[in-house]
């Protein structure tokens, strides 16, 4: 503990210094008085009731003074300002991880709504992190550069606006046309494709994980005869192990396909667009309004301030008043 004003407190515990001299010191009246001889003083004083009233006028004594004291101290302290340091320790809120998976052309309408949404949003980060995945690209790596996230998606959004009769507009930046022999993409696989954004995504994280779906539930035709890699079980598992909820907006419920039960069992939400585009920007603010929790429990952290701290000493001075008043009750009955 510290003295703001330290003088203060020099001056009072030197007077108190000097009054004990003084008192020590200095011959008394009493003292300096003759007093008459009394006979057979001898066998008053050692009478039980005058021990007794000896004795307590002793204790009494000593403890008025150890009180007054106690009193004098603590008022001198308090009237000298004590400050000090007090600590907290609270869990800190986790940044949050963002990674936007898009399974339609940039150029419909409700891809352009979402990255323009988001291009906004992406200006006022400051510890998120926000990546972007088309069906087979990373479009936007993870990242904390807001300023290119915002260009990039403000960018890509451009292209759903110019996409009417415009031959010329080029999506190959998005998602490049890439056909294989033996393997056709399910919304499972596109699924673990933006899972794997996350940074260590094969393990949980205390960066809270949310991905945002933006695509039809079903992309394989019933007749599709080649493989695709995962199922709904284990797209699940993937988003139990690292922690990530899977939020899905689908153009129509009647695609919808697995998206409500992998968004339901990773905490997350589903919503369908038909008939309904426009309120895009209010079901991802549902979304944002319900962010994940944090796989691993955050570390705490310890705060510091510095400032008065009159509560001790001010606690010791009323307890030794309120002791010296019913001592000096006590003696008086």
């Amino acid at each position: 503990m510290g003295l703001t004003w330290w003088p203060v407190a020099v001056a009072g515990f030197a007077c108190l210094a000097v009054a004990v001299a003084l008192a020590m010191l200095l011959p008394m009246e009493q003292v300096r008085r003759q007093l008459r001889r009394m006979a057979n003083s001898s066998r008053l004083t050692r009478l039980p009731q005058y021990a007794r009233v000896a004795r307590a006028r002793l204790v009494s004594m000593i403890v008025a003074v150890l009180l007054l004291g106690l009193l004098f101290g603590a008022a001198v302290l308090a009237s000298a300002r004590p400050s000090g340091w007090w600590w907290s320790s609270a869990p800190t809120e986790p940044p949050q991880d963002i990674m936007l998976c898009v399974n339609q052309p940039v150029t419909d309408e409700s891809t352009g709504d979402l990255l323009t949404y988001f291009a906004g949003q992406a200006r006022t980060y400051g510890t998120q992190r926000i990546g972007l995945t088309s069906p087979n690209r990373r479009v936007i790596p993870m990242t904390r550069d807001y300023q290119y996230v915002g260009a990039k998606l403000g960018d890509l959004a451009k292209l759903s606006r110019d996409r009417a009769d415009d031959s010329d507009v080029d999506t190959s930046t998005f998602s490049p046309t890439v056909s294989y022999v033996d393997y056709a993409s399910s919304v499972e696989d596109v699924l673990a494709l933006c899972m794997t954004g996350f940074p260590s995504f094969d393990s949980k994280s205390s960066q809270r994980r949310s991905l945002i779906y933006l695509g039809p539930g079903q992309t394989r035709q019933p007749d599709e005869a080649r493989r695709s890699l995962l199922t709904t079980e284990q797209v699940s598992g993937m988003a139990s192990d690292a922690g990530i909820q899977i939020n899905a907006l689908s153009p129509s419920s009647a695609t919808a396909g697995v998206l409500p039960t992998i968004a339901k069992s990773s905490g997350g939400q589903y919503f369908s667009l038909e008939n309904r585009e426009v309120r895009l920007p209010s079901d991802l603010d549902a979304i944002r309004n319900r962010p994940p929790s944090a796989g691993v429990a955050p570390d705490e952290t310890v705060t510091s301030w510095f400032g008065d701290a009159p509560a001790v000493p001010l606690a010791i001075a009323v307890f030794t008043s309120t002791l010296l008043c019913l001592s000096l009750v006590v003696l008086r009955r």
